[in-house]
């Protein structure tokens, strides 16, 4: 880590440039460079970086480490308290699905054993 910035730091950090893996961003004290890997951005499952952060955007980070070529590792999902969404209607939607396909499952054996002249098992 360099003189002033230390691992567990929380650090104001600026966007710089966003890629599909994760944002580059500046510290803004000390100008010193640092990345936010995609999986760090938040507790919730991030699909697309860009409906969390833009270029220029401002916000706190965790320094977590060290890259490999020196920038500074930030999280910052270490310091929001997003819990992870719970999808009620995914829920609803799955029951719906599991009974409907019971009751198909049951109507196509019901018309099987019909036309073999009932149950044969």
């Amino acid at each position: 880590m360099s003189e002033g910035i230390v691992q567990g730091t929380v650090v104001k950090v600026k966007v710089v440039d966003i890629k599909k893996f994760g944002a580059f961003v500046k510290v803004e004290n000390s100008g010193e460079d640092g990345f936010v890997h995609i999986s760090k951005v938040s507790k919730n499952y991030v699909k697309n970086i860009t409906d969390f952060l833009e270029v220029g955007k401002v916000v706190e980070g965790k320094v977590i480490g060290k890259t490999k070529d020196g920038k500074l590792e930030i999280s910052l999902k270490d310091i929001k308290n997003d819990a992870p969404v719970k999808d009620d209607n995914f829920e609803k939607r799955l029951s719906m699905f599991l009974k409907d396909s019971d009751r198909k499952i049951s109507e196509f054996r019901r018309s099987r054993d019909k036309k073999r002249g009932g149950k044969k098992r």
